[in-house]
Parts: C-alpha cells; sequence; structure tokens
C-alpha cells in the first residue's frame, strides 16, 4: 500500500479546495476524503484516477509524491504580515510544497548542476549581517549594488517561481530540496519589494536550513539589509538624505525608499526623529502606499524553470511530456516548467 495522505491533503490546499468540494468534485463523501488523506483506506484505482484529474496532476505523480526525497516538508519560512489570514498562507505553504514535489519529480530525470552553492550558517553563532558579507564573498559578487538577483540565486541552484498569490499580505516563501532550494514570491508587487523578499528568503536558506533562531524574521531582516546595501559601501550615501536623495539611491540599489531609511536608522546615521520625519513626508506624498521609481527598476524575472524546459525541448521532448514528467496532468497544467515558446506566440 502505498500513502498518498500526505500529497493528496498539499495538493487540496494548494488549490485552495475543501474536503467537501473535492469529494463532490470526484463523486465520494468528504468522509472518505477524509480518510484518505489520513492512509487509512487507499482509494480504488478509479477513485484514485478522478483524484489525480481533479488535481491536476498524474496519477503516478499523485501515487508516489509522497515517497519523493524531501518533498514533504510541512512548514515553510514566510514573509508575511501578522494580519495575513491563514486560510491564505495556508494555501500559499501548499503551493509551495506542491511546487517543491514538482520540482523533486523533474529532478529524478534532469540533473542540475549550480555554479555556486547557498552556504548554511548557525544563527546562534554567526550574525545575520556577517553570514551576508561571507555569502557575497563566496559568491564572489562586485562590490556595490547587486544587479540580477534572481540570476546569482539562479546560479546557486534556487528554483524561483514567481506568480500572483491573490493577497497583499504574504510577500513570499522558501523551502529546501535536498541540495536544491525552492522559492516563490508574489508578482504583484514591485520590483524594489520583490528584490527584497528574495534577499530575505535567502537570508532564511542560509541561516535557518538547520537552525531556527529566537527570531529568524530579524535574522533574515538583517541579512538581507547587508547582502542588498553592504555597510562599508552605502554608509557614506545616506548622510543627509532627502526625498530627492533617496529617489536617486532607489535608482542604484534596487531598493525601497523606506528600506533606505531604515538602513540609515539602522546605521545610526539618521536619528530616531529624523526617520519619523520623513516617513511623516512619505505618507503627506502618499510614498507609504506607493512609492516613485519603482516602474524604473530592472523587473527580476525567474529564468532556470524556463530554461530546463527549453533543454528538454531541445532534446527531443514535446511541451506534454515536459508537463508529464513534472507530474503535471497535461501541457496547460504546467505552471512552472512552460517552455517560452508557448508563453508568447508571434501573431
Amino acid at each position: 500500500m502505498t500513502a498518498i495522505g500526505g500529497a493528496l491533503a498539499t495538493l487540496r490546499l494548494a488549490r485552495g479546495y475543501t474536503q467537501e468540494q473535492l469529494a463532490t468534485m470526484v463523486g465520494v463523501s468528504q468522509p472518505a476524503i477524509n480518510r484518505y488523506e489520513q492512509d487509512l483506506r487507499e482509494p480504488d484505482p478509479d477513485i484514485h484516477r478522478r483524484l489525480a484529474d481533479a488535481l491536476g496532476v498524474t496519477e503516478d505523480f499523485l501515487q508516489h509524491a509522497g515517497s519523493l526525497k524531501g518533498a514533504m516538508a510541512v512548514d515553510a519560512h514566510m514573509r508575511r504580515r501578522a494580519s495575513a489570514k491563514a486560510t491564505d498562507w495556508r494555501r500559499l505553504e501548499a503551493k509551495l510544497n506542491e511546487h517543491r514535489m514538482h520540482v523533486s519529480k523533474l529532478f529524478e530525470q534532469v540533473s542540475l548542476h549550480a555554479n555556486q552553492i547557498i552556504p548554511t550558517f548557525d544563527p546562534e553563532g554567526m550574525p545575520a549581517a556577517d553570514a551576508a558579507r561571507l555569502t557575497r564573498m563566496q559568491w564572489r559578487m562586485p562590490v556595490g549594488p547587486v544587479k540580477d538577483l534572481v540570476g546569482w540565486l539562479e546560479a546557486a541552484g534556487c528554483v524561483i517561481v514567481a506568480e500572483d498569490f491573490e493577497t497583499a499580505r504574504v510577500d513570499g516563501l522558501s523551502q529546501w530540496i535536498n541540495d536544491h532550494p525552492v522559492v516563490m514570491i508574489n508578482q504583484s508587487f514591485p520590483t524594489d519589494r520583490r528584490r527584497w523578499t528574495l534577499a530575505h528568503e535567502l537570508g532564511h536558506l542560509c541561516l535557518h536550513s538547520e537552525y531556527i533562531s529566537s527570531d529568524p524574521e530579524t535574522d533574515a531582516n538583517a541579512f538581507a539589509a547587508e547582502f542588498l546595501m553592504p555597510e562599508e559601501v552605502i554608509r557614506p550615501q545616506l548622510r543627509d538624505l532627502t526625498t530627492g536623495k533617496l529617489a536617486d539611491l532607489k535608482r542604484q540599489w534596487g531598493v525601497s525608499m523606506q528600506a533606505l531609511v531604515e538602513r540609515a536608522h539602522q546605521l545610526r546615521i539618521m536619528s530616531a526623529a529624523d526617520r519619523t520625519a520623513m516617513y511623516k513626508k512619505f505618507s503627506r506624498l502618499g510614498w507609504r502606499v506607493r512609492e516613485p521609481v519603482s516602474e524604473e527598476l530592472k523587473p527580476e524575472i525567474p529564468r532556470l524553470t524556463h530554461s530546463i524546459a527549453e533543454t528538454l525541448l531541445s532534446k527531443g521532448f514535446s511541451a506534454e511530456e515536459v508537463a508529464t514528467t513534472a507530474g503535471y496532468a497535461d501541457e496547460t497544467r504546467n505552471e512552472v516548467f512552460v517552455p517560452a515558446a508557448h508563453r508568447l506566440r508571434v501573431v
């Protein structure tokens, strides 16, 4: 008997279905779905097929997803507001787990050779800012602003998925899958906010892969601040900040004006009173809701998953075979490994 309960529950939650809704789609009772998810009963072949169809995955994927190495982690590192609805973040956590299962399934057939690695540190013995500096050193990154953050992460074997979370209260999530982490970011936010989320999740991956500190969110933010705005370089630029100077620095560093203000305050260059005064000015200008300059920043667009799809196509796979290899029911269900040629068509 192969247990499918964990995979079934994950896929159902990722779709936002209740047990009752899935039961209606499949033509069984809600208690039956509950027994399947608790691994108290195995569905017969016909019900198994209908479950897979309803969830948009192959029967083989549903049957074996639970046994994929590293595929069924439950908890995710997550950047979210305290007011985020539990139904939203649980759905997104399940969605990330689903992506991890599909990636794990594909990596059974495809080897990914990363140029770099994401280093890991014990947060109790390594301050977050030091971890950020060491990561930049190990990756041999140029001094100054980080250009193409997605490119650096993907070069280290990180699979990045950008999609609309359907909520503004969750920015991103991350988990490890064997030697390759998966990061999911909310694509509805401006570039500067997505870059901060990527650096924040990188902080979690570096600092909290094996150990959890007493305040992991503070760690991840401190990591992101140093990684995106190294103190040694940015400190002289944060003196005597004005709104005009903040706009120029945002263009240069690719971070929000608020992040720059927080960095200046953190480094004790800006007093608490001046910080409060700046935020009041932001509020009068409407910048606490929507900052200027964001649209001028170069977008951070994930490329690795599409590159994998293109590689498989070049080896003779069809788009449908790419989807099936990753465990999707058909090409139209494939949300991650979509070949670029099938996303943009010349008409």
